[in-house]
């Protein structure tokens, strides 16, 4: 199943599919290593819902959640993240 970034919820992660979006955007996605293939960790999001903290390439990324809708994903974590807390509720 195919979702995208900004779907995921904090405290899980998931693998890159495909970037979408105009050729502005997915360039300066690509330059900053979010490639297909790579595995991103959602680390959290701000009060406000925006922007998102990823974990990727052993570095933390802040992007706006417009951005992240062009992200998709796919083998989002089997945890159970509670959208209103942010916190994990799933088996490790």
């Amino acid at each position: 199943m195919t979702n995208t970034l900004n779907q995921v919820k904090p405290g899980c992660s998931c693998k890159v599919v495909n970037i979408g979006g105009n050729n502005i955007l997915k360039n300066r996605l690509l330059c900053m290593g979010v490639t297909p293939g790579t595995t991103i960790e959602v680390v959290k999001v701000a009060p406000l819902g925006d922007p998102m903290e990823l974990k990727i390439r052993n570095y933390n990324l802040s992007i706006r959640k417009k951005e992240a809708s062009s992200i998709f994903v796919e083998d989002p974590d089997k945890c159970c993240c509670s959208a209103s807390t942010g916190e994990f509720k799933g088996d490790a």
